[in-house]
């Protein structure tokens, strides 16, 4: 059971779930199913080691993910994460529970099916890159491909399309072992997104590079799911990449989750001590979203009520701005206080067939753009920032003011949390 005590965490969007994973039990030792008859309910994973003389991997684990969702598992060594990423695509065998991909239960794949599965519908980027030594990139990026049976002329088409899509164009003839780490973990990236699947496990891939060449990494991990929006499911120990990451977050300790949900909820409210010494030192800022201080827009008008309108209701707010929005609310622009002023003098009644709207003056922005970018925004210009949704609807706007209110609220919670530290 996660934090708020429900059988499974929802996907984050309401739709049919691509993963969903329910009482998942993975138990490595002698008769495992003895570990989850109700005699030994309840006991913790040392005493079952003492007693039975078996591992538990993961206990009653609970999860969806939705389409094109970045599901991050984190923990430490030994928490269960990268048992349970096997278990997604079934190199580790569970003990009890069920896994479902796209509503059908995996746990079923024998054979064929299962080797379709693993060829078709996943693809897996380890740690270590496994990359064949003696092939050159664009053939090691086009083996899954080769062993789908694909000719040589179409999989090296395919695969020099994807090697492009990773920023290895130029090195398709070099061998693995020329290459830099980070370049080596773009081949593996690479290899796996060429057969096209549509569901990525990823355990723990970054992890074996330098610290540099990993923020860059991830960087580009953003970028590319922006590009592909594949389902992924990305194991990890470290928790500044599940929050740069991860649309939610798992973290899990002694093979159970123990918190999940999105990063703003995971820093802003970790639901033990264990997840608080994960948090700790993470500046709220960075990930709380402008929906979490945005205000109602006071100065708002519609084209066609004209710049006397936009005036009035300037001089109501005490504002320099007014935000100009269609009859959906979708945002058209801004017209500051001087334009307004200029064009009642030159007579114009409708911001209609005009100029005078300037959908470049203030800086736009999502609901979940973080609060530290706002800032960065802010100090660009003058004017709030405006807060849209997917369909350009005007949601609220960020006055400098919220913004220095919320970071001043964060420094005094920091300094807290530190002089509550023990020394």
């Amino acid at each position: 059971m996660d934090m708020t005590g429900e059988p499974y965490a929802p996907t984050s969007n309401g739709d049919e779930p691509r993963i969903s994973v329910k009482s998942l039990w993975k138990v490595f030792g002698k008769n495992p199913g003895q570990v989850l008859t109700a005699e030994h309910a309840g006991k913790s994973k040392s005493e079952i080691l003492e007693k039975l003389g078996c591992v538990v991997a993961l206990q009653d684990v609970n999860f969806e993910v939705a389409r094109g969702e970045t599901f991050v598992v984190m923990g430490l060594s030994g928490s269960g994460k990268s048992t349970l990423i096997r278990c997604l695509i079934r190199l580790v065998e569970p003990t009890a529970g069920e896994i479902s991909v796209d509503g059908e239960d995996i746990l079923r794949y024998r054979g064929k099916h299962l080797t379709q599965f693993r060829r078709k519908k996943v693809a897996m980027v380890f740690q270590h890159f496994g990359l064949l030594p003696h092939r050159t990139i664009i053939e090691n990026v086009a083996w899954g491909l080769e062993v789908q049976g694909i000719d040589k002329r179409h999989r090296r088409a395919l695969a020099q399309e994807v090697v492009e899509q990773v920023g290895l164009k130029g090195w398709e003839d070099a061998f693995p072992g020329v290459l830099s780490g980070g370049m080596q973990q773009r081949v593996g990236l690479a290899r796996a997104l060429a057969v096209d699947p549509e569901i990525l496990l990823m355990d723990e891939p970054f992890s074996a590079l330098d610290p540099l060449i990993r923020r860059e990494m991830q960087d580009e991990m953003v970028l590319l799911q922006e590009r592909i929006n594949k389902t992924i499911v990305f194991i990890t120990h470290d928790l500044d990449e599940a929050l740069k990451l991860g649309d939610r977050i798992a973290i899990m300790r002694d093979g159970m989750i123990i918190q999940l949900g999105i990063p703003e909820e995971i820093v802003h409210s970790p639901a033990d001590s264990y997840v608080e010494e994960f948090t700790q030192g993470i500046s709220k800022t960075r990930v709380m979203g402008a929906a979490s201080i945005m205000q109602e827009p006071d100065a708002v008008v519609f084209p066609w009520q004209g710049p006397r309108i936009a005036l009035r209701a300037m001089k109501t707010h005490d504002l320099g701005h007014a935000f100009v929005v269609d009859s959906s609310k979708r945002l058209q622009g801004v017209i500051t206080e001087d334009q307004a002023a200029a064009a009642v003098a030159r007579g114009i009644t409708s911001f209609q067939g005009t100029d005078l709207i300037n959908p470049d003056i203030c800086p736009i922005v999502s609901p979940d753009t973080s609060i530290d970018d706002l800032v960065r925004l802010a100090a660009e210009t003058r004017c709030p920032i405006a807060v849209v949704n997917d369909e350009g609807r005007l949601l609220g706007v960020v006055p400098r003011a919220a913004l220095l209110s919320s970071l001043a609220e964060d420094k005094r919670i920091q300094t807290r949390e530190e002089a509550d530290s023990p020394a």
